[in-house]
């Protein structure tokens, strides 16, 4: 059973920084894209960032290019993404998901709350 678990979520100030969490299991995601999203009230989900699990390679969201970077570890089946200069429109709840390569994302993990006060 495939499992998607984010963490590191919290209430940070305008400026301040996030380090997000997400741990994978229950299969090996060898040919699949791990992706960040996010849902703030009122709105719809909107892509935030994803990664390549083999090659590595990056794909972000204009709005937080430059601010936000998106890592892996193959070795923890973990996925990261660091939040850096956020702001007050930042706020959502994040969700990972994972999905093979050229497909829909398949799976997705509860979310976390992230909130920014101005």
């Amino acid at each position: 059973q495939v499992q998607l678990v984010e963490s590191g979520g919290g209430l940070v100030q305008a400026g301040g920084s996030l380090r997000l969490s997400c741990a994978a299991s229950g299969r090996t995601f060898s040919g699949y894209v791990m992706g960040w999203f996010r849902q703030a009230p009122g709105k719809e989900r909107e892509f935030v960032a994803n990664i390549n699990w083999n090659a590595g390679s990056t794909t972000y969201a204009g709005s937080v290019k430059g601010r936000f970077t998106i890592s892996r570890d193959n070795a923890k089946n973990t996925v990261h993404l660091q939040m850096n200069s956020l702001k007050p429109e930042d706020t959502a709840v994040y969700y990972c998901a994972a999905g093979r390569i050229g497909l829909q994302y398949e799976y997705w993990g509860q979310g976390t709350q992230v909130t920014v006060s101005s």
